[in-house]
């Protein structure tokens, strides 16, 4: 393997090369470039989810207090139902659809009778499929932060290591040791530590912050789905 450009330059010169953070990921060749790219997409990619989870999960919230509100003041199912339509964000108002549904079912099989005892499984199975589906979906996109936050750092450190090692032969291919020759490959490698870290520490920050959200949304779809349950049970099954 060839000398890296940075020790190319001082060869050319006799001068130590600027140590400009820009220039030193400019000048990064084979494995250290592979891994300064790979890094590159873990951010870009982490950034993305950050900025599509926050301002999604956001709605999701505020969709599901104006559903909460509208369920706990209306006595109308059939009304609740048409403002869980419209507000499609919030997980609990797709629980409370799929409930709903599954109780229109129940009362048509029945008639005028009305529902049985029995179908209050059926109902609570509807709502927990609902719940693992919505859960399913707010978590989505969410693991890839863990990755990038656990495996970047690792990455980072791999090209390091592997331009370290470049560095300590390009010194031995020139037969001279001293702080310019060293510096400006050394400086070449520890940029992909400092990039793995860069990438890491938001999405291991974002990571935390989205799963403390999605926890909360999940305890509000249980204690709406309990419920859920006791008023259909004290109105329908009766």
């Amino acid at each position: 393997m060839k000398p890296n450009a940075v020790f190319a330059s001082i060869a050319a010169t006799g001068q130590p090369t600027d140590l400009d953070i820009y220039q030193l990921v400019l000048s990064a060749t084979g494995v250290v470039l592979g891994v300064l790219v790979l890094l590159a997409f873990f951010s870009v990619v982490s950034w993305y989810i950050i900025g599509y989870k926050y301002f999604y999960l956001k709605r999701a919230h505020s969709e599901t207090h104006r559903f909460l509100d509208k369920f706990w003041n209306s006595k109308r199912l059939d009304a609740i139902y048409q403002t869980a339509e419209e507000l499609k964000r919030s997980p609990i108002s797709q629980v409370f659809k799929a409930g709903y549904i599954e109780l229109s079912k129940i009362k048509k099989s029945e008639g005028s009778g009305g529902a049985w005892l029995g179908d209050m499984q059926s109902i609570e199975r509807a709502l927990e499929r609902a719940q693992t589906s919505e859960l399913t979906h707010l978590e989505s996109m969410i693991p890839f932060l863990a990755t990038t936050g656990s495996a970047a750092p690792f990455v980072g450190l791999f090209g390091t290591v592997w331009g370290i090692m470049n560095a300590f032969r390009a010194i031995g291919l020139k037969g001279a040791a001293n702080l310019a020759t060293v510096a400006p490959g050394i400086a070449e490698a520890l940029i992909a530590t400092a990039i793995g870290l860069m990438a890491a520490i938001p999405a291991v920050v974002a990571f935390n912050y989205f799963l403390r959200r999605v926890k909360v949304l999940h305890s509000e779809m249980d204690g709406f789905s309990n419920d859920f349950l006791n008023i259909i049970k004290r109105h329908f099954f009766k």
